[in-house]
């Protein structure tokens, strides 16, 4: 809704909504899916431009589209939205499914794309003729028997080198004279609100990039969604100079979006990554996604995760080419997760033998 009302997503994005709903006998609610009209694609995450190129080459119009996603958030989550006392939930999946293809016809669409999907997912949404997409991220995964304790315990089960990177990072990273500083969005004052919107504008403008959220976002999120907020900040007294924008939900923690007002060395690995990990290790969470791309994330403890995607091309001769490209991908990117899996930084059972201990570097 934040999305909506700040007028981050519209017309003037180019993404409006065209949400599917299934209603019972008695008018109630019991399916929805987040679709968008898209005539672009932009801030999806899952890419497919080269798609939308080959179509132009064709001659076969692309855009518009419809996705099936949460804009601009490459966060898995489920995106067929069944009640949880629905009496035929199969029948309901199948009328979401059902009712993004009468949309797509309706409006001229050229393709269907679901994405950041569930895996169990995937299963109805091929069903019913969406091809099913593989992709990568990095995640990390708290320990499970038992938990990290904290940081250190953490990077105990690093091997020597880069448990002593990462201490290298920290140390570099508070040797600036910056103070830091980890709040929800109910913590932080107008003054921290006020550097997160200015932060995240300088840094798309940095990079050439889209500011798809809108300056009112920031004020709208603040007032409904607060307490989802988690920010990890580093102030010039007090002054905020850098700082990262996430959510928390439940035992996750979703990494967004990061800007600095001056070159830090370090501070970027400090704020979007070893303090989050700290605070999820603090706060007993699970899993913390920290968005798309960056084999960088590698040495910092997160890890080669598959993330999933379903899509519906309505021109036969693309849809061929198209299913042809998703097949040779998936081989490609499952053999770029093994060979990144050797590069883990986490010990083996061979290193314990051959390593110090953390208490010895």
């Amino acid at each position: 809704m934040a999305l909506e009302t700040s007028g981050s997503v519209g017309k003037r994005a180019g993404i409006v909504p065209r949400f599917v709903l299934v209603r019972d006998d008695d008018a109630r609610l019991v399916g929805a899916v987040p679709l968008y009209l898209k005539n672009n694609s932009y801030g999806e995450f899952i890419f497919d431009w080269s798609w939308a190129n080959a179509a132009h080459r064709g001659g076969i119009s692309y855009y518009p589209k419809m996705v099936a996603a949460i804009p601009f958030t490459p966060a898995t989550g489920r995106r067929l939205l069944v009640a949880p006392d629905a009496s035929d939930p199969d029948k309901i999946t199948d009328q979401l499914i059902e009712g993004m293809r009468d949309a797509a016809a309706a409006e001229h669409a050229s393709s269907i794309h679901v994405l950041f999907c569930t895996e169990a997912e995937t299963v109805p949404l091929a069903r019913h003729g969406l091809l099913s997409r593989l992709s990568l991220q990095f995640h990390w995964h708290n320990r499970t028997d038992p938990p990290y304790r904290d940081f250190d315990d953490y990077l105990s089960a690093f091997k020597s080198r880069h448990r002593k990177q990462v201490r290298r990072e920290r140390h570099v990273a508070a040797a600036h004279g910056l103070t830091f500083k980890t709040l929800t969005g109910t913590e932080m004052d107008d003054v921290d609100w006020e550097a997160l919107r200015d932060l995240y504008s300088a840094n798309a403008a940095k990079h050439g990039g889209i500011e798809y959220l809108t300056p009112a976002f920031f004020d709208e999120i603040r007032a409904t969604y607060a307490h989802r907020v988690v920010s990890t900040l580093a102030y010039l007294g007090d002054f905020p100079v850098a700082g990262t924008f996430n959510f928390e939900k439940g035992r996750h923690v979703y990494g967004r979006y990061w800007g600095c007002r001056a070159e830090y060395q370090m501070l970027h690995f400090e704020l979007c990554y070893h303090r989050l990990i700290e605070r999820a290790i603090a706060r007993g969470c699970t899993l913390f996604e920290a968005g798309a791309q960056g084999e960088h994330k590698l040495k910092r403890g997160l890890v080669p995760a598959f993330t999933h995607s379903a899509h519906l091309i309505r021109h036969p001769g693309l849809a061929t080419a198209i299913s042809q490209f998703i097949d040779a991908e998936a081989e490609a990117v499952r053999e770029q997760a093994a060979t990144l899996a050797m590069e883990s930084p986490f010990r083996s059972a061979s290193d314990d033998a051959a390593e110090p201990s953390a208490r010895d570097d």
